[in-house]
């Protein structure tokens, strides 16, 4: 039995209604220790719906008698209504007779290309969620690179599984964060996720390498999300500290060069009188020396 790992995988397909293949593969992507992929029928497989299959890549290559058990949930999502997206939750024995299975999804292929449906908006967007049950044969070991993008659930906001730890230690420290958050729609909650990611990355540099350019869009994406229901009064006193920092730093900086100005003016002086001071002690030591008879004697 091989070792269990769920995993989310999205899948975006770009320019879907202007394609003209009859199936597309996605990336093979690796869950479980075992390379699956999706696969869609862009213009239907003899029929007017589209088709969506979970199958195990390169399941021709595979050792005799292979046999691997999964539960999957395949979603079609609509982008304007999470309420109207699709999915397709099954459990299933896949093996060298059986190396794919999905389903008939219930749109059809004019409403996935009406303009007003929600499932484009130029593109085509899976989302898919595999857990490997049991594994019979040798697992598939090997990552392999991939443009697959394997997300994560978070309080209800898809995140890269290397942004889990931050965003978890983040609303652990400031967990009103989300509580009045009123968007539903799972790419714009991801939007503004990233958004408030990116702010704080954005705070979290040495106030040289910000300008106040850079603070006055921070102050409006911070407006921004405050209108849909985030709590970031705590980022909005970073922001403000920040922008005391750059202003005394710019301050510093003015008063910095105003010094070296006026230290250089005291160095040219200080040249000059030392200059005149040589002048004076030659004079003193002529003033100092003895007369001479020589034109007597």
């Amino acid at each position: 039995m091989g070792k269990q790992l769920a995993k989310k995988i999205t899948w975006v397909i770009k320019n879907f209604s202007s394609l003209r293949l009859e199936k597309i593969y996605s990336d093979q992507f690796i869950v479980g220790g075992c390379k699956w992929r999706l696969l869609v029928y862009p213009k239907g497989n003899n029929t007017d719906y589209l088709f969506l299959y979970l199958e195990v890549a390169d399941y021709e290559s595979l050792s005799p008698g292979w046999r691997r058990q999964a539960q999957y949930l395949l979603n079609i999502i609509n982008q304007n209504s999470v309420k109207r997206s699709k999915h397709n939750e099954a459990q299933k024995w896949f093996d060298v007779d059986s190396p794919r299975w999905g389903r008939l999804f219930m749109f059809s292929l004019n409403e996935i290309n009406a303009k007003d449906s929600g499932l484009l908006n130029g593109e085509l967007k899976i989302v898919a969620e595999i857990e490997v049950l049991e594994v019979i044969g040798n697992l598939d070991v090997s990552e392999e690179p991939s443009t697959i993008m394997e997300t994560m659930d978070f309080n209800g906001f898809q995140l890269l599984p290397s942004q889990v730890e931050f965003v978890s230690n983040m609303f652990e420290r400031h967990p009103e964060i989300a509580f009045e958050f009123r968007l539903k729609n799972p790419n714009l909650r991801a939007g503004y996720m990233s958004l408030l990611l990116s702010l704080i990355e954005t705070l979290r540099q040495a106030p040289h390498e910000l300008s106040k350019a850079d603070l006055a869009e921070a102050c409006a994406a911070l407006k921004s999300m405050s209108d849909v229901g985030f709590q970031l009064g705590w980022l909005e006193k970073k922001r403000v500290e920040m922008l005391e920092r750059k202003e005394k730093e710019e301050a510093c900086e003015i008063r910095m060069q105003e010094i070296e100005e006026e230290l250089q003016d005291l160095k040219c002086k200080c040249s000059d009188l030392e200059a005149q001071l040589e002048r004076e002690k030659s004079e003193v030591l002529a003033a100092k020396a003895p007369l001479s008879f020589d034109d007597v004697f």
